[in-house]
């Protein structure tokens, strides 16, 4: 069977020489942020870095490149339940380099690479934008259950505030609702699937999953506040960096609110280090992610 025919797609385009280019330049503008974020805080990653042992940095290295691998999941999962399915290699191609525009200021150009690539697999572009925005309060909902689970009520009881309006915006009924509304405005095609249930919650699992590989990845930085702590302190400043759409990846939003959670366990200076360095292991994470789709992808028709 061949990928036109398991994504439920008529026919594939095919890529003309401008949209290659187009491609080409979205990834070449993509990794020049990426190394422009990094020289910009040389200095203290330097410092940061020099804390830690080469297994420590690998373990973290290991541990990110799996949380990325849920969340990559928990995409291919809601766009599968949207009408989308995916093979493996593909989907990894499509969401890993797509993901390369968030180091890219403004928040379109993830979403809108990943809805180039899905074309062509035969993915039509509304259901990649609302698998894409989907993910968000997939997120966010995970994340915060895992701070409030991890780090406790007594201190972060205020997460509890939002849990009845995630609960709400995670109801299949209502997202559709949301989809079809966005949809009818664009005056575009409503979605041939609603979402279900059991595809959310599936893709909420693989939230959990990644939540649990970032906190591992954190532990090797900063252990000193221990696994379940490390946990909710990266899930907290991932879940603030998350909502914050005008900077690239949340870029500083997340590192402030991370040295803040760290204040119990570390002075400023050291928490400093240590957010820059998860930042740099990060982005090192993404990057040997997107390379390795690329390369286990051209076995496919892409």
């Amino acid at each position: 069977m061949s990928l036109v025919e398991e994504t439920g797609a008529s026919a594939v385009p095919k890529r003309s020489l401008p949209r290659r280019l187009l491609r080409f330049g979205f990834l070449a503008v993509a990794l020049a942020f990426g190394a422009w974020a990094v020289a910009g805080q040389w200095d203290a990653v330097v410092a940061g870095f020099a804390r830690l042992s080469w297994p420590a940095l690998a373990g973290s290295l290991v541990a990110v490149v799996a949380a990325l691998l849920g969340a990559m999941l928990t995409w291919r999962t809601l766009l599968a339940d949207l009408g989308s399915p995916l093979p493996l290699r593909p989907a990894a191609k499509v969401f890993f380099v797509g993901q390369l525009g968030k180091y890219i200021p403004g928040a379109v150009w993830p979403v809108l690479a990943q809805m180039e690539m899905g074309r062509d697999l035969g993915v039509p572009r509304p259901r990649s934008a609302a698998a894409f925005f989907l993910m968000m309060p997939v997120q966010i909902a995970s994340g915060l259950l895992v701070t409030l689970v991890t780090l406790g009520w007594h201190r972060f009881g205020w997460v509890l505030l939002f849990i009845p309006l995630l609960l709400v915006l995670l109801e299949p009924k209502v997202v559709n609702g949301v989809i079809g509304f966005g949809l009818r405005k664009l005056k575009r095609e409503p979605l041939e699937r609603p979402l279900t249930r059991r595809g959310m919650l599936t893709a909420f699992g693989w939230a959990l999953a990644g939540w649990t590989a970032y906190g591992v990845h954190f532990f090797f930085i900063a252990p000193q506040g221990g696994l379940l702590f490390a946990v909710g302190a990266f899930a907290l400043s991932w879940c603030l960096g998350i909502v914050t759409f005008v900077v690239p990846a949340g870029a500083g939003v997340r590192e402030v609110a991370m040295v803040a959670v760290l204040a119990p366990v570390l002075d400023s200076g050291a928490a400093i280090a240590v957010a820059l360095c998860s930042r740099i292991v990060i982005v090192v994470g993404d990057l040997i992610c997107a390379g390795l789709a690329g390369i286990a992808s051209r076995r496919d028709s892409v």
